[in-house]
């Protein structure tokens, strides 16, 4: 009998290696699987390379893993915002490495990885030093560079709900780069808020079938101030 459920995060992470390309999903804040990120700071693991769409908000969730300088290098789109100062301070000191991707090439190219594709053209950065030294060439009239797919050991993501074959959908936002990560690595961990029987979820909702989810764990909701509970975004 296929089960991915697993009673808790210490056990979905138990195994992660030093050195592992971890996969981060996320948009800004909307959709970042905090809890996992948490339970990856307690593991342990050390020189660590994090794909994420930035380089940590505040000093909580990626920042603070950040913080702990088990990350050896972070590969993103936008790695400076109003309160990403803890990125800023390890960068300016030389204490962690940056892969500066544009957005639609950061997707295209872990989206390509789990397609099996070996590389794809694009005009995104031509022209600019995020094109420097690579292989470039015109296609019709028009300029191109070379860029190559993003390969994980681990995925990290946040879902709405899930069955205990790994099958999942999103609320919303939330859904940013999940998918997409969830195929792009060796193994893919998904923290939902509810957990159905199989054949509860319509296959159309379906956005990640379960034979791209390794580990399912299920959390609670996050209660607010004002004593309601926070949908996560």
């Amino acid at each position: 009998m296929i089960d991915k459920i697993v009673p808790s995060i210490a056990q979905a992470l138990h195994d992660v290696r030093d050195g592992a390309t971890v996969m981060v999903g996320g948009f800004g804040t909307a959709g970042i699987p905090n809890e996992l990120v948490e339970g990856l700071i307690a593991q342990g693991a050390r020189d660590l390379i994090i794909v994420n769409n930035n380089a940590g908000n505040g000093d909580h969730g990626l920042a603070a893993l950040l913080k702990t300088g088990r990350v050896r290098k972070v590969i993103c789109s936008f790695p400076r915002q109003a309160d990403s100062h803890v990125f800023d301070a390890l960068y300016r000191s030389g204490k962690i490495e940056l892969e500066l991707v544009p957005q639609g090439n950061l997707a295209e190219r872990i989206r390509a990885a789990g397609a099996g594709i070996g590389g794809f053209f694009t005009p995104t950065g031509y022209g600019t030093e995020l094109a420097r030294g690579k292989e470039t060439r015109e296609i019709d009239g028009r300029h191109y560079v070379l860029e190559y797919p993003i390969h994980a050991d681990l995925a990290l993501i946040k879902a709405e709900r899930g069955d205990r074959w790994g099958n999942l959908n999103y609320r919303m936002a939330a859904r940013n780069f999940g998918p997409v990560m969830a195929m792009a690595a060796i193994c893919t961990v998904a923290t939902v808020h509810e957990i159905v029987p199989l054949g509860a979820l319509d296959p159309e909702s379906v956005v990640t079938p379960g034979i791209f989810v390794n580990r399912v764990v299920r959390i609670e909701r996050v209660a607010t101030r004002a004593g309601g509970f926070r949908q996560a975004a």
